[in-house]
């Protein structure tokens, strides 16, 4: 696992044209929750849960955040205020590389947000933590998240392996070097 040399008492935020990326917050965990509780958002991400679980797993990122010095951000949209879903870097333990991986709530979807935010995520994580490259792990099935993946110049590197208990979860890794991104990242500007 890469340390980031982050210090999350400075509470990292970004700001795109739409959007407001942050660090999560307890008021963000009404629409985490309905998030979680809906059937076709969550069907390549693990499966619906009951409000007790995704509160237990909402705790991840804000954890994350604490303790390695990054997390996924909370995505906001500036003109209401709505979180509208979690992105940017994740690195578990045992995780098959350096991620940025996304999860939008459904009243989020088809606006761009993902494109928009994952943009500012990938410099991000490139500038501040040093990384080499990003990694997308994303269910086979899942050719929305593979637009996306393939929009930000991330190509099919193959079958991969997460961690237990995660082990039987299909994922292919997607992903593009920092040299890459460079480059795909003049389609953005």
């Amino acid at each position: 696992m890469q340390k980031s040399g982050v210090d999350v008492t400075t509470d990292p935020r970004i700001e795109t044209q739409r959007l407001v990326l942050r660090v999560p917050r307890i008021e963000d965990f009404e629409r985490y929750a309905e998030l979680q509780a809906h059937e076709q958002a969550t069907r390549y991400i693990g499966g619906q849960m009951e409000r007790h679980a995704a509160w237990r797993r909402f705790l991840q990122m804000p954890g994350a955040w604490a303790v390695q010095g990054f997390a996924m951000f909370s995505v906001i949209e500036k003109d209401s205020g709505l979180w509208q879903g979690q992105l940017g870097p994740w690195q578990p333990d045992g995780w098959p590389g350096t991620e940025i991986g996304y999860a939008l709530h459904p009243d989020a979807w088809g606006k761009g947000y993902a494109i928009e935010a994952a943009v500012a995520a990938v410099d991000w994580a490139f500038a501040s933590l040093g990384w080499s490259e990003i990694i997308h792990c994303i269910d086979p099935a899942n050719t929305a998240s593979q637009k996306v993946a393939q929009r930000l110049g991330s190509s099919n590197r193959g079958p991969g392996r997460l961690p237990e208990p995660l082990h039987d979860h299909p994922i292919d890794v997607w992903g593009q070097t920092r040299a890459e991104w460079a480059e795909n990242r003049k389609r953005f500007a």
